[in-house]
């Protein structure tokens, strides 16, 4: 099972180590899907300046040295390497994918322990639609890493801890218990901290009382702690309704919030103080990782300890990567957050490194996470200008689900699950078709449309081979084939269905769920070709042809519903 485009790379190395020397079997050959053949090779192009050659005369070199290729090649225009694979080769490889379980996605050969930081809601306020990026391409690298056989750690990053927490216990106290569970469970979060946020400005002895718990809270005194834990109960609820609604794998296992560290802060800041690693500036104490400047050159400040004895994100930050390097043993961290923190993520792996808690074999990567915006180009928000409620939007999208199908002959029960598939569907891969680190608009008649590159086109496409089964009487997994090519469509869909492997490989190795979806968008309409231009069950169509198409319509199916599923991405039976 070969990836035919990691195939040619490895084979115009060869070539090119054989043309002119070993030193150059490292080159990239620069090889991409061509219109003009399978795939082209530009690399005669990019190392023709080195060579002192004319491209087309480097590019024939290399051709002469692909005589036993699989295939054809061709020089073309300048020197492009023009490339066709043969029909035969095609054929072997498509079938040895048929018979893999795995259609074709390796295992690693060494597993690690990848821990993944995701989600991570305030609770002090409700999650809105800014939560929905961190949460989405979050769980869809920890199910990708999962799959090639990593061990994932996932790590819900809660603000559960801090000042403001003296103000939301003493707004609980005058509320009483079971307003405020109730209020914090229907994720009334943000008028919850409204109500308290204003009694504190306004209200002296409120003031006062709010000041004194946050005293009693860093101290762990039991009341206060059990009213903490009142509030975070309550509060994870309903976390936990969004989480259910949109399908993803965080359970209340995975929550390790900022007061987990509590204990250990001031432990953090007395090691980096007494190893000089870090300093007094102007009372606070402070990281000064090199290469951070501020506008006029001065040295930027990494403060892990306020200068009035407090501590902020720095300090937990920097207790974290600590804990899961040393604890949990980690190989790969992915910190899935806003792009905004860029220069905070990069100042914490330099002060962790500095440190000596980020050792070199331990890779560190912030998964840059960009805006979601409205129609106008701004923040996503209400008509009134507030964040919009992640649950409300969830609701919204399966409503507008259910229109989309609502002519469908179904029952009621079935209806719903469809819209609710349909509508997760939808708003998830439309933020995971996108680079994670770029912007973009929330627009549902885009995301809902059955066509284009969008998830209801994607599952009505995993439908629709279903339909080609349940008609045919046939269990997918009884069509073994074998898979014979004859029409082009068969061999352009045969072709793509030999990527996937590699595209869940980048997926995670680079982070980068796009990847993985615009593959799945192309294996969807490769299909859609081979469906109006390859008859499956027609009467007239010969016995050997049928079981070599409905092998096609196998195992393009366990493409698409394995790579949706590593995306998070439901698939009904039936659209």
């Amino acid at each position: 099972m070969t990836d035919p485009q990691l195939v040619l790379t490895e084979r115009v190395q060869q070539a090119l180590g054989a043309a002119f020397g070993a030193e150059y079997t490292d080159a990239d050959p620069l090889i991409r899907p061509s219109q003009f053949a399978d795939y082209q090779a530009n690399v005669a192009m990019s190392l023709s300046k080195r060579l002192r050659r004319a491209p087309r005369e480097v590019a024939q070199e290399i051709a002469d040295r692909l005589a036993d290729f699989p295939g054809t090649v061709e020089v073309s225009g300048p020197g492009f390497l023009n490339i066709t694979l043969s029909d035969d080769w095609i054929t072997a490889q498509a079938n040895e994918t048929l018979a893999d379980p795995r259609a074709g996605v390796a295992q690693t050969g060494s597993p690690q322990i990848v821990v993944i930081d995701y989600s991570a809601p305030n609770a002090a306020k409700e999650m809105h639609v800014g939560h929905l990026r961190t949460t989405i391409v979050g769980d869809a690298l920890a199910r990708v890493h999962e799959h090639i056989g990593n061990r994932v750690i996932r790590q819900n990053h809660l603000g559960d801890w801090g000042t403001p927490f003296g103000m939301l216990i003493e707004h609980l106290l005058d509320i009483g218990e079971k307003a405020a569970v109730a209020q914090l469970e229907a994720g009334e979060g943000n008028a919850y901290y409204q109500a308290a946020r204003a009694k504190f400005d306004s209200d002296p002895e409120f003031n006062r009382r709010a000041r004194s718990r946050v005293v009693t809270l860093q101290a762990e005194e039991p009341e206060t702690m059990r009213l903490w834990h009142i509030f975070m109960n309550a509060t994870v609820r309903y976390f936990n309704k969004v989480y259910t609604q949109l399908g993803v794998t965080l359970t209340d296992d995975d929550i390790a919030g900022e007061s987990m560290y509590n204990p250990v802060l001031a432990q953090v800041c007395d090691e980096l103080q007494e190893r000089g690693i870090a300093v007094i500036s102007d009372g606070a104490l402070c990281v000064f990782p090199p290469g951070f400047t501020g506008r006029e050159g001065q040295p930027l400040p990494f403060m892990i300890r306020k200068s009035d004895g407090g501590y902020g994100y720095a300090t937990t930050d920097m207790a974290t990567i600590r804990y899961r390097v040393q604890d949990l043993k980690a190989d790969r961290l992915l910190y899935v957050i806003g792009a905004t923190q860029a220069q905070h993520m990069s100042m914490l792996f330099a002060s962790a490194r500095i440190a000596g808690w980020l050792p070199d074999h331990v890779h560190a990567e912030h998964v840059q996470i960009g805006s979601v915006l409205g129609s106008d180009g701004k923040m996503f928000k209400t008509r009134s200008g507030e964040s919009v409620k992640l649950l409300e939007l969830l609701d919204e999208a399966e409503v507008r689900a259910a229109e989309v199908i609502r002519d469908s002959d179904y029952g009621d029960e079935e209806r719903r699950e469809i819209a609710h598939a349909v509508g997760m569907g939808a708003v998830k891969y439309a933020d995971l078709s996108v680079s994670h680190d770029s912007e973009y608009v929330f627009d549902f008649d885009r995301m809902l449309a059955l066509t284009g590159n969008t998830g209801p086109y994607l599952q009505y496409a995993q439908a629709r081979i279903r339909s080609i089964f349940r008609k045919g009487g046939v269990d997918p997994a009884q069509a073994t084939g074998p898979i014979v090519i004859g029409h082009p469509a068969e061999r352009a869909l045969a072709l793509r269905l030999l990527g996937f492997g590699a595209a869940v490989a980048e997926m995670a190795e680079n982070s980068a769920p796009h990847k993985l979806a615009s593959y799945l968008f192309d294996t969807a309409s490769a299909f859609t070709t081979f469906f109006e231009n390859c008859p499956v069950l027609k009467s007239d169509v010969d016995p050997a042809v049928r079981a070599s198409r409905l092998a096609l319509c196998a195992l393009t199916l366990r493409v698409l519903d394995t790579g949706l599923g590593l995306l998070g991405v439901p698939v009904p039976d039936r659209m």
